[in-house]
């Protein structure tokens, strides 16, 4: 290949490897490195065989191999891998170079690495990347945030390689600072929160109903047919149900062990959230749930001296069956409607000027948590975009009060059952507690007074209260 590459990728894991393929398929000449030689060979000799790269094997060769001003993408693990990358190649930089850091990396320490790189006139990007292995080939949701100045330069490269769906590609201007990686975070989060609510309504159809594989199969294959329930997730689910272990000749997914791993994201949601005051009851329960699952040793003796109920399920099969269709689209409602609560907190609290609407649309390709429901939830932050929560839109007001009955017939069930859904029992709370006019936290309020002097207001005088509750 003759002259400089117009982008330079760091990191040739699975996910740099199908991003770099990506770039370079999309007609943009592309400099590689990795920490390991081999590696780099490797993919040279595979994966990018007579194609449009340049291979390095040192960062000086890797830098000098780009257009200036440099643009460089880091695909490495979080936390200290990415500083300590960032260290070695600042003094290799020039003024108005960009670094893009593509890795789910904590927003706060994204803060930090703009800021450093400001004071030595250089622009850091970080961008959040949704899509797996084969949304980085083919063409995932990107989220960069950082200098508005910055993303202009690297536009022309990710809106070529992003998703594209029918109202463009699913790539935008998130805002300032970490605002990419931040919304990345919540994305997580809300991804957190719809795996664990189809792993309840699976849960539900198999030991209530009894399922088979072949059942599930179709039930959610149906689902994903629905303009409620269409969804990447509904569809890989629908089709996991199909693949038999090819030595047992029985449903893989009886086989795997129930421990969930997580990396990271989806705790910092939930410790942000709390940070903002951000109520997450959804997500926070699927993040319960992962690290329940955890203590399988614990689950398995429990399982021997605990008891449950004594339930068969008596009802109308087919009813039940949609009940809990109804019940999952309800519950995830709730889950993105917390979410998109949380980044309205976050852009006010942070300056990141978030656009809600236009989040929403690039999230509609690409990304794990692309769904037909997003189409509704652009549309909500597109006519209303100071709308205080999706629970109060038109659209799903209405929805949710039509569905609340066989959604609360599904969370009675579960309980009769013994069968654990916590992240649809905490939608439903969520809900409740959202369109109550009065909570019992009055009561609450007269405790911390009654042993902490904490004082309280009233709903029929203005001002702060205390009262000496002891009579005696």
């Amino acid at each position: 290949m003759v002259g400089l590459a117009k982008i330079g990728l760091i990191g040739l894991a699975v996910m740099g490897e199908n991003l770099a393929l990506n770039i370079e398929r999309n007609g943009f000449p592309i400099a590689v490195y990795n920490r390991t030689e081999a590696k780099t060979k490797e993919f040279m000799e595979a994966r990018g065989k007579d194609k449009n790269f340049i291979p390095t094997f040192s960062l000086e060769h890797f830098v000098q191999a780009l257009e200036p001003p440099r643009k460089i993408i880091i695909l490495v693990k979080a936390g200290k891998p990415v500083d300590a990358v960032l260290d070695q190649l600042k003094p290799l930089l020039s003024p108005g170079d960009i670094v893009i850091d593509g890795g789910n990396s904590l927003f706060t320490d994204t803060d930090l690495r703009t800021e450093a790189f400001s004071k030595l006139e250089l622009q850091f990007i970080g961008m959040g990347v949704s899509g797996g292995e084969e949304g980085a080939l083919w063409g995932p949701s990107l989220m960069p945030g950082g200098p508005a100045a910055a993303y202009e330069q690297i536009a022309p490269i990710v809106t070529k390689i992003a998703a594209q769906v029918a109202d463009g590609p699913c790539v935008t201007y998130i805002g300032p600072k970490s605002a990419g990686h931040y919304v990345k975070m919540v994305h997580n989060g809300i991804e957190y929160g719809d795996m664990q609510l189809i792993a309840e309504a699976y849960d539900l159809l198999k030991n209530v109903v009894g399922m088979d594989a072949e059942e599930l199969h179709h039930t959610f294959k149906s689902w994903n047919e629905d303009d409620d329930l269409q969804s990447f997730l509904i569809e890989i689910t629908a089709d996991i149900f199909t693949y038999l272990d090819p030595v047992l000749k029985t449903p893989l997914v009886e086989l795997i062990l129930d421990k969930a791993g997580q990396k990271g994201t989806g705790k910092w949601t939930a410790q942000n959230a709390l940070d903002l005051g951000i109520t997450i009851p959804t997500i926070n329960a699927a993040i319960e749930a992962r690290i329940i699952s955890s203590f399988k040793e614990q689950r398995v003796a429990a399982s021997r001296m605990l008891t449950g109920p004594r339930y068969s399920f008596s009802g109308d099969r087919a009813q039940f069956i949609q009940a809990v269709a109804q019940a999952l689209y309800c519950s995830k409602v709730c889950s993105y409607a917390q979410g998109m609560t949380l980044l309205q907190a976050a852009s006010t609290e942070y300056r990141y000027e978030l656009d809600l609407a236009e989040i929403s649309r690039i999230w509609k390709g690409g990304c794990i948590i692309r769904a037909k429901l997003l189409d509704r939830i652009q549309q909500a932050f597109s006519t209303n975009p100071l709308l205080a929560n999706l629970l109060v839109d038109p659209y799903f007001a209405q929805q949710l009060a039509d569905k609340q009955g066989p959604w609360r017939e599904v969370v009675a069930v579960a309980a009769q059952a013994g069968v654990p859904c916590p992240a649809m029992s905490a939608s439903l709370g969520y809900y409740d507690s959202y369109r109550s006019a009065r909570l019992p936290l009055n009561l609450t309020q007269a405790q911390r007074d009654l042993f902490g002097a904490h004082t309280y207001e009233r709903v029929d005088q203005a001002g702060t209260f205390h009262t000496e509750w002891h009579t005696t």
